[in-house]
Order: structure tokens, then C-alpha cells, then sequence
């Protein structure tokens, strides 16, 4: 059974920065595409970052290119997203995910099928 942990989330002034962190279980984080996605109060959650099995894609959202970025840890099976220069508008709880299946690629979020419980991220002004 494949549990996905989620940690690092807080609150932050704005411009400072977080990591955050994804333990998994019941999957090899080095065998799945892993990402990062968040929900706002009032919206859908949205995709932030992905990164396919073998880390050699990696994609972002627009708002996010250049301040976040996502890694995994093999040898501790995690996964985190180092996020600088927060804006409030980065405000959310933010989600963890694998992949459906081994070896994907991660360019959709349809790909994804397990989940965290989340994080919350609120950033002041």
C-alpha cells in the first residue's frame, strides 16, 4: 500500500523560503514520476511541479519556474520541493504525488494517482 507523508509546511513572510518534504512507503521514489501540486481556498487544485522516475524531466508551472524546485531522495525514499522567494499568492495546502505506474514520465497530471494528505503553506505579506 503506497503512503505518501508530507512535511516542511508553515508559515513564512514573504521572500523567505520553505522545503518541503515527502516521505513515501510502498513505492521506490526512484521507480515513479513524483510531484508537487496545491490548493488554494477556493480553487482546483493546481499541478507545480513534476519530475519523471529517472529526474531527467522536470516541469513547472510558470509562476513557479525559478523559485521552486523539486528533488528526490533515493536512498531516504523522499521527496522535496525547495520553494524560495514566496509570494502570497503561494498560500495553499500542498500535495504530494506519485505516479500511477513505474517509470512515468510525469507530464500530466492524470499520470498521478496516489496522494498525500497535505501540507499547509501560508505565506504574509
Amino acid at each position: 500500500q503506497v503512503q505518501l507523508v508530507e512535511s516542511g509546511g508553515g508559515l513564512v513572510q514573504a521572500g523567505g523560503s520553505l522545503r518541503l518534504s515527502c516521505a513515501a512507503s510502498g513505492l521506490s521514489v526512484n521507480r515513479y514520476a513524483m510531484g508537487w501540486f496545491r490548493q488554494a481556498p477556493g480553487k482546483e487544485r493546481e499541478f507545480v511541479a513534476t519530475t519523471s522516475w529517472d529526474g531527467r524531466r522536470s516541469y513547472y508551472r510558470d509562476s513557479v519556474r525559478g523559485r521552486f524546485t523539486i528533488s528526490r531522495d533515493g536512498v531516504n525514499n523522499t521527496v522535496h520541493l525547495q520553494m524560495n522567494r514566496l509570494n502570497p499568492e503561494d498560500t495553499a495546502v500542498y500535495y504530494c504525488a506519485a505516479s500511477r505506474h513505474a517509470y512515468g514520465i510525469g507530464a500530466r497530471t492524470d499520470e498521478f494517482g496516489s496522494w498525500g494528505q497535505g501540507t499547509q503553506v501560508t505565506v504574509s505579506t
